[in-house]
């Protein structure tokens, strides 16, 4: 893995990173950079065009850039990588340990007693407050991959940012993985994976629920294996969190968390999402 990273200058004029030489690849690829853009490295004073760094143009991304250029319709697939997505998950998370690892501690202990109130018969709170609690929480870490700045109040801003449609796609998900679980077991697993962006789309796009959840399933439906691998092995970095005296649940979190929401940069705001999901260009 590239242990370089970047400060990107993005086409409103606004700097962007730190980020690796491998998001900065994927942009180029996904035509949402070029080799005109600028960046420098963490601590240095000096901007460079991409073009004259050579680990940022590489073949292999100019390549993809040269051949999606004669047809600007024409969407490149992109394949999900995980273990990109969790090591950049973990470059993040290093990064600012103190703050992400205390940030979604809180979010924890609020889902905690939202799962303590399921054991006491209420379910209902935790189908209400679910979704608006994981989209706040998916804000935080989106604005930090995308070098914004990012507060307590960024990863509870599912409450004042979102709070109708995520509260109704809290909902909706809830019963329909449940009534798939219900009839046949496989039809509530296929839907617990496909949903697993809506609460991003939401928070991110300022979709309605229903559009979120049908485009969250239209998007992983195409790599739904391997977001399934994304997620298990998101499930395994808990159990082992847990069974490290519980203490290691709070480095698990925001790695899996972050790796997700990796997942969404790369599946959904590059070009092979573009034709579902209006793009945030970088250039």
């Amino acid at each position: 893995m590239d242990k370089a990273m970047y400060t990107i200058i993005g086409g409103d004029g606004k700097e962007y990173g730190p980020v690796t030489p491998e998001q900065i690849r994927a942009w180029i690829a996904a035509g949402r950079a070029n080799l005109g853009t600028r960046v420098k490295r963490p601590g240095s004073d000096e901007w460079q065009k991409i073009a004259d760094i050579p680990e940022l143009n590489r073949p292999a991304a100019v390549g993809a850039l040269s051949s999606a250029a004669p047809s600007p319709g024409a969407r490149a697939p992109i394949t999900l990588d995980i273990g990109s997505c969790y090591g950049r998950s973990w470059a993040l998370l290093k990064s600012s340990f103190w703050p992400t690892v205390g940030v979604s501690f809180l979010v924890t202990l609020v889902v905690s007693v939202i799962v303590w109130t399921h054991a006491m018969g209420m379910l209902l709170l935790g189908a209400l407050l679910n979704g608006v609690l994981a989209g706040g929480l998916y804000n935080y870490f989106l604005r930090r991959i995308r070098g914004q700045p990012a507060t307590v109040a960024d990863a509870f801003a599912g409450f004042s940012k979102a709070f109708g449609p995520l509260l109704v796609a809290g909902i909706l998900v809830f019963t329909l993985k449940s009534i798939g679980f219900f009839c046949l077991i496989l039809p509530g697993i296929y839907l617990a994976i496909s949903y697993t962006f809506v609460y991003i789309i939401v928070i991110d796009k300022e979709m309605g629920a229903w559009e979120a959840m049908e485009t969250s399933r239209r998007v992983i439906t195409r790599q739904w294996w391997t977001v399934l691998g994304l997620v298990l092995l998101g499930a395994l970095f808990i159990v082992l969190g847990i069974a490290a005296l519980g203490v290691g649940i709070f480095v698990a979190i925001p790695l899996v968390t972050g790796a997700i929401a990796y997942a969404y940069e790369d599946l959904c705001c590059t070009r092979s999402g573009m034709a579902v999901l209006p793009s945030k260009r970088v250039d």
